[in-house]
């Protein structure tokens, strides 16, 4: 018989599409539901073909404080009585939220991975307990959202089959002008000569400036810091994309210039070649681009990665590496010389998922995260390739009920 999963999915545009190694696992496994926020049913749509989508209204964003609430029950509650009518033989509930858990007390908790509600308690499984401790070191436990969502299914796809490796389209340069967090982005100022370097670099083609409709007014002043030289080759089209009209956009370039953003994962799904830049609280081991053939500059200091909801007290030094002209000749030269403050990073997968290798400067404690992906890897049951166990990982990352009854993760679903 068929079986049937359902995917709670409930953050936002690129947490959607980093759940498709996840995805595609279950896909090729039998009917596959998945349960997201409404402002992404189309994307799914587009992105997740022959998934049958269930939107929710997830956040408060439009209404006001007293709207809020009714209205969200209001638009959910026929949702979960369509979802709990229907028998599952497996629920991935990937998020921590009060509305997460609401959808989980819809199954039963043997059913349900990652974040589940038994006996009126708010959990976490063993596999998901165990990633949260490893997050704790972020500097030397770094596996990629894609794979940890993955590995709540067990015998994930294989990680070449996630993504196409990424090769140019032909169809010139495109710059996300912004991600969620301002902190995580780059200026105007620096934006802007950057992506004239980027451009003289591949072939002086088209030069496309893509974003929400609150970034056309920054848009304009990256024009305005544009070498001259790229200015008439540029156009501003933020907030005059639809869901559509963006994946036909990125399909189509040699590469995409983006902090870490939903564009930069779409880019990724598509086989576009990204080149992105990784500051502040955005580290590259955990949510890269997934895929063979990206670029990843990404900024290294004494308090890199920080935590985004903290206050930085160093200004944000972690951009100047991006405005010094070391860098931008290394983008038109291809250089791979050592620069101040940024390590070049390029794509590459082993049997655990997507990982970084360096072609300019040092990772910080590369040999402890080699240990580390090769004791995940093992604990996944999957080729580790002989890497030694090493720096006491079996300690730090192991509790006593891991064990009890085999590792969670790798639990059968239903009738495998």
């Amino acid at each position: 018989m068929k079986q049937r999963f359902l995917v709670i999915q409930l953050a936002r545009f690129g947490d959607l599409v980093q759940t498709k190694r996840l995805i595609a696992t279950l896909m090729r496994r039998g009917e596959v539901h998945l349960c997201l926020d409404r402002s992404l049913d189309e994307l799914a749509g587009l992105v997740f073909p022959g998934v049958a989508t269930h939107p929710v209204r997830a956040h408060a964003t439009g209404l006001s404080r007293g709207q809020g609430a009714a209205e969200i029950a209001a638009f959910n509650l026929p949702v979960m009585a369509g979802l709990a009518g229907l028998d599952f033989d497996a629920v991935f509930n990937l998020n921590f939220s009060g509305l997460n858990f609401a959808l989980a007390r819809l199954f039963d908790p043997g059913r349900v991975r990652g974040y589940a509600a038994q006996n009126g308690q708010e959990t976490r499984d063993a596999w998901a307990d165990m990633a949260f401790r490893a997050a704790r070191r972020r500097t030397t436990h770094g596996l990629n959202l894609v794979d940890f969502w993955a590995m709540h299914a067990p015998c994930p796809l294989p990680p070449a089959e996630v993504n196409p490796p990424a090769e140019p389209k032909g169809g010139g340069v495109g710059v996300v002008l912004a991600g969620r967090s301002q902190r995580r982005s780059l200026p105007p100022e620096i934006l802007g000569p950057v992506a004239g370097a980027l451009w003289s670099a591949k072939g002086r083609g088209r030069l496309v400036l893509l974003g929400g409709p609150g970034e056309r007014r920054a848009g304009e002043e990256v024009l305005a810091h544009i070498p001259r030289i790229a200015r008439g080759a540029a156009q501003n089209l933020a907030g005059r994309t639809d869901w559509a009209g963006l994946i036909e956009i990125v399909s189509g370039l040699d590469t995409l210039l983006t902090p870490d953003t939903g564009t930069m994962h779409l880019a990724a799904h598509l086989g576009t070649p990204v080149t992105a830049t990784f500051l502040s609280s955005a580290w590259a081991f955990e949510t890269g681009p997934y895929g063979e053939g990206h670029t990843v500059w990404q900024a290294v200091a004494d308090c890199s990665p920080c935590v985004e909801s903290r206050p930085c007290h160093e200004n944000v030094a972690c951009r100047s590496p991006f405005a010094d002209p070391s860098f931008l000749k290394a983008l038109v030269r291809h250089e791979a010389e050592p620069l101040p403050g940024l390590v070049g990073l390029r794509s590459v997968l082993d049997p655990l998922g997507v990982d970084f290798a360096s072609f300019s400067g040092r990772i910080p404690q590369a040999a402890e995260r080699r240990a580390f992906r090769a004791f995940m890897a093992r604990h996944a049951g999957l080729d580790a390739s002989g890497e030694p166990s090493a720096h006491g990982l079996a300690g730090e990352m192991l509790l006593e009920r891991d064990w009890l009854g085999g590792p969670d993760m790798n639990r059968p679903l239903a009738s495998e």
